[in-house]
């Protein structure tokens, strides 16, 4: 038998378990098929254990069973081995804080994180497991700003998987540097915004969900949930033991469409613009069923302009944060290359490169650097996601966005993109 710690978030409340669960010695804590019906018979059954263990050999029918769940497909080529050991009792704040910031984070069991924690609300957890997932993602900010958004904006661009969980962390990522960078707003107004950013849709995360892979327009009684949700989130959130007037506020505004500048507005409402602006950049860079992303530079266009064709100060300050051409977008170069951006730099239409595709189209061996600063190298367009043809591996491209990557010669970074 050989024992791996999981994930204890990913464990979904009333379905059956697809494999048995184990204390640390191997010994039977649940079998295969038993159904948790309840948070609470979950912590009971575990007990004082710090982590709770699968048997690798049925690690497969675990990843099939909740991630089918959740999402209707496998994550491929994951080993659950490789997922960061988790305390049982996650919500201890004194027990998160051991958390290494320098640890590589796993972004696709972060967005199923994000997905489970919005899909399965439980009154008694939800508060301390949203402060442990938005400690993690302000961690991974504060620590690589590029390769967390070249890791959200690659997800939001390629799949319509979890989309209501990528959205979120997309906003999230987007508003915190904006508000941190920019607009220097204080800690706790930036605390608010990301518990908005979050939260601001879980009123219709299921709606959200069948919506992006749905064909057809939206019918009249979906309308009318997407055009209430937002009182539906606040109202949702007090159940849950949300109190924050700034966080409340922001949720409840969040789809307000008010132009003017932000130093006319209260507290609430100048977050709620700012999530708006993200919201409505986010939604347009994803792919739909029933229609393909727009391109990063006009999704950014829609956010920079407000209502009346004016300079918005909450959309003027997202495009400062994130550049017109952000991580994790792709770009056809003066030299008729195809390159992913992996860092931005210091102008927002000049960021630091990598070319995948050489001018004859084909994949090169290895990343090449450029500087679109030089005039041969400049970015001359921005290239849809759907349109690279090349396979390559979202944790090899994040490890270009390291500090100082960009500055050192490719040695060490994978190949075979």
């Amino acid at each position: 038998m050989n024992l791996v710690p999981v994930n204890i978030d990913t464990i979904i409340i009333g379905h059956p378990l697809p494999c048995a669960l184990r204390d640390n010695n191997g010994i039977l804590l649940a079998s295969q098929g038993f159904m948790v019906q309840s948070r609470q018979d979950l912590e009971a059954m575990v007990g004082r254990r710090s982590l709770i263990y699968i048997d690798s050999d049925e690690s497969d029918n675990f990843r099939r069973g909740y991630v089918n769940r959740l999402n209707k497909l496998v994550l491929q080529d994951r080993d659950l081995g490789e997922i960061a050991e988790v305390q049982i009792s996650p919500y201890d704040k004194k027990k998160s804080a051991v958390a290494e910031v320098s640890a590589e984070p796993d972004w696709l069991d972060l967005q199923s994180q994000v997905h489970v924690l919005l899909s399965d609300a439980q009154n008694d957890t939800f508060l301390p497991r949203l402060e442990r997932l938005q400690n993690e993602l302000e961690r991974h900010l504060l620590h690589n700003p590029d390769g967390t958004l070249f890791a959200v904006i690659h997800l939001a661009g390629s799949e319509t998987l979890r989309y209501s969980a990528t959205h979120a962390m997309l906003v999230f990522v987007i508003c915190s540097l904006a508000a941190r960078d920019v607009l220097k707003w204080e800690t706790s107004h930036i605390a608010a915004m990301g518990s908005a950013a979050l939260t601001m849709n879980i009123g219709m995360t299921g709606l959200q969900d069948r919506l992006v892979v749905q064909k057809t327009p939206p019918t009249p009684a979906q309308v009318s949930r997407i055009e209430s949700h937002a009182a539906q989130s606040v109202d949702l959130l007090q159940q849950l033991g949300v109190s924050s007037e700034l966080w409340l506020q922001a949720v409840l505004n969040h789809r307000s469409n008010g132009p003017g500048p932000l130093a006319g507005r209260t507290e609430g409402q100048r977050i709620a613009r700012l999530i708006q602006r993200a919201d409505m950049f986010a939604a347009r860079l994803s792919p739909r069923a029933s229609r393909p992303p727009q391109t990063p530079s006009a999704a950014m266009q829609s956010c920079y302009f407000d209502e009346n064709r004016q300079i918005d100060e909450a959309g003027a300050a997202i495009i400062k944060a994130v550049g017109i051409y952000s991580p994790g977008t792709y770009v056809r170069l003066a030299s008729n290359e195809i390159a992913v951006v992996i860092k931005r730099g210091q102008n927002t239409t000049m960021p630091k490169v990598a070319v995948l595709i050489n001018r004859q189209g084909m994949a090169t061996g290895e990343p090449i650097l450029r500087d679109t600063s030089l005039a041969e190298f400049r970015i001359v367009a921005s290239v849809p996601h759907r349109d690279v043809k090349i396979n390559h591996n979202l944790d090899r491209l994040i490890a270009l966005t390291r500090q100082g990557a960009a500055e050192r010669p490719w040695a060490g970074v994978p190949r075979n993109y």
